[in-house]
Order: C-alpha cells, then structure tokens, then sequence
C-alpha cells in the first residue's frame, strides 16, 4: 500500500513539474526573435486574423505556442486596435496581455515643410492615424468644432503648429485638433501674448503676418527684419503688398514673378487691393517665424527687394526712390543671367 502511494504522488509531483514547466515554456519563456516589428491592429480583428498578422511579420518563433496561450487566456474578443511595437524577448504571457490592455506605442507626428492648406494638412495627419484623409478634412472643416477653439475658417490653419508630437494611431481627428489645441495653448504664453499685444495684434494676426514672412524669405536672419517692414507698413496705413499672398489668393505656389495681370485677382488675400492682414495665414509658418514677428527689428524701412546677388536676401529701403535703385539692380542681375 505504501508503495502505491508513493507511486501516486511520485505521477502527481511529475504532472505537477510537467504543468509548471509546460506554462513556463507557454507563457513566460520568450516568444520573439529577430529585430524590433510594428503591427496595426483594426478594430475588430479577430484572434485568428491577429495569428495571421503576427505570422506575416515573421517575429515570432513559435506561432502554435501563441495560439494556444492566446485561447487558454480567451484572448479572442478582446483585442485592442492599435499600433504595436513587438520587441525580441516578449513571451507570450506579454503579447495577449499586451493586445488585452490595448499597450499600444506611440509615433511621431510630424508637421513640417510647406502645408499651405487643410488638405495637405489632413493628409499628413492620417498617415499616422488610423482615418482617412477625407475623414480627418471633415473634422478640420467642422465649423462647430473651429468656432468652439474661438477659430474662424480663414485663421483655424494658424492654429497648428510646426512641430512632432507623440501620437496614437487610433487616435480619432476630433483628440488630434484637440491635441494640438492644447500644445497651440501652451506656446502662446503670457509672455508670448504680451508681445503681441504690444504689435496691437492678436495672437492669430501674429501668426497670418509670420506666414507670409515665411514665404518671404529662407534665411532665419531676415525675419525680423522683413516682420519690421511690414509692421511699418501696418501702422502707416500703407498697404502690404506682400507678392507671397497673391500666389495664395491664385492658388498657385510656382508662380516665379508676380506680373501686372496677378494683381487684379479679386480676394480678400489681395493685400495690393485690400488693406490690412489677410483673414488667414497662407501657410503654416514655424514658431521660429513667429517669434521673429514678436521680437521684430525696429528700424525705418517700409521696402525690401531680392539682391542681384541672387542669393536669396534682400536689400532694404526707406525710401521708394532707394526701393527702385534697388530693384532696377536685381532686375538688371536677372537679364545677365537670361542672357
């Protein structure tokens, strides 16, 4: 009888053994190898349509090992959508725990480069989220929604900023506009918003006078320079005449020399025909810009022409008579070059 007995619970310690080894290796012991895969998860994926995903990214050793774990665990129905980083080393217990709770990893949203409208801007946006462009346009073109952010349609692009920011994939357009509403919040400080009242501009004439700075000229150094111009030509009443704002009011960048005929378009960007800033940026201009404009060099000048260098900077002028010396020169260094 003893030595039944000890035969007994000499098969229930080994079963016990071969249970705690056989979770071990199921769920704790690593799964992955290689290098780092990213997944997407659409909502409703189904456990095997997940074993199919994982498999096609060629990460993980032992799929039969995953499906088993991942139906032991009754993963199925509760899958999570999202952006998944799978990194070597993750055991099985890690991967349903992880698609469970919905761990997804953030990525970069990056706004940079000439984003000139809405819709290059819900372009990028849904690169990295999981709505189409069309979807994330509907948002930015919500008026509701822009009017709630204290926007009009015309000034809403200047509420973006150019920047990278931690994204969700599955984050929807409403939380990316609101997102970026927070970020646009935290840049106009009070220090920000006391430079600006000081111009006698809100925040958002800031921003319409920095894009067209931006446009004006590549070179950092001359942004406050050519932000003084035009706040001189501001508080004379004079007009902006801006040539950046008539490419914008034709809707057509690649124009290289603003002719007569340009002039007469009929817009409220025309700043040779309507006085004042325009109703909106024409780009989106960099927070560089922007402070340039806040911090602008004081001087006299009210005119600004390219160089015959042709370098891309400018000569400046007080005077129309010094402006016209300026651009006969830079046209005749334009005729050498044609010839």
């Amino acid at each position: 009888m003893k030595k039944i007995v000890f035969f007994v619970i000499a098969i229930l310690f080994a079963l016990a053994a071969l249970s705690l080894y056989f979770t071990w290796t199921l769920a704790c012991r690593d799964n992955t190898s290689g290098g780092k895969a990213v997944i997407y998860v659409q909502p409703g994926t189904t456990l095997g349509q997940l074993n199919s995903i994982l498999d096609s990214a060629v990460i993980i050793r032992n799929i039969k090992g995953f499906k088993l774990a991942a139906k032991i665990r009754n993963l199925d129905g509760t899958i999570k959508p999202g952006r998944y980083e799978i990194n070597p080393g993750m055991s099985n217990k890690e991967l349903v725990r992880m698609f469970r709770l919905g761990l997804q990893k953030p990525h970069n949203l990056t706004l940079s480069g000439n984003i000139r409208n809405l819709e290059k801007l819900a372009s990028v946006v849904s690169q990295k989220i999981s709505a189409d462009s069309a979807s994330v346009l509907e948002v930015l073109e919500d008026k509701q929604l822009i009017d709630s952010l204290g926007f009009t349609p015309e000034s809403f692009p200047g509420m973006f900023l150019l920047n990278t920011y931690e994204v969700y994939w599955t984050s929807t357009p409403q939380e990316i506009v609101r997102r970026l509403h927070r970020e646009y919040s935290k840049f106009w400080n009070e220090q920000r918003n006391n430079l600006a009242s000081k111009l006698g501009l809100t925040p958002q004439e800031v921003t319409t006078l920095a894009s067209i700075v931006a446009e004006e000229s590549n070179l950092a150094s001359e942004h406050p320079v050519i932000a003084g111009v035009y706040l001189n030509r501001l508080k004379k009443g004079m007009p902006l005449q801006a040539d950046p704002t008539i490419k914008y009011a034709l809707n057509d960048p690649s124009i290289k020399r603003i002719l007569y005929k340009h002039l007469e378009v009929d817009s409220p960007y025309n700043t040779y025909k309507r006085g004042g800033l325009p109703p909106g940026p024409i780009t989106i201009p960099a927070p560089s810009v922007i402070d340039a404009v806040l911090n602008y060099s004081n001087h006299n000048y009210l005119y600004f022409c390219a160089k015959p260098s042709l370098d891309g900077s400018h000569s400046f002028a007080t005077t129309l008579s010094q402006h016209n010396r300026n651009a006969a020169a830079y046209q005749a260094a334009i005729r050498r070059l044609n010839l």
